[in-house]
């Protein structure tokens, strides 16, 4: 397999990952509106950090690190996404 066709199998993941991360985003919507009406604040550290160890468990050993550090940001995201919804 030459670079180009590698190249054409991650473009092919990231298309993936894209609708994902939308859908997540999505879903995160309805926690948003889940928390204004039940007058919860939109950071719940203890939840993030259970799924911060569950996928990079998930993940395993060689790319738990890098899944966390990706969770992170998503969870950031996700949060100021929440937070622009909830003002």
């Amino acid at each position: 397999m030459d670079l180009q066709e590698i190249r054409a199998r991650i473009d092919e993941l990231d298309t993936q990952l894209v609708e994902l991360l939308c859908r997540r985003m999505t879903v995160a919507k309805d926690v948003a509106d889940y928390k204004r009406a039940n007058g919860m604040a939109v950071l719940d550290r203890q939840r993030e950090l259970a799924v911060l160890d569950k996928r990079a468990a998930q993940a395993g050993e060689a790319f738990g690190p890098y899944i966390r550090e990706i969770y992170e940001k998503i969870m950031e995201m996700s949060r100021a996404y929440q937070e622009e919804l909830l003002r």
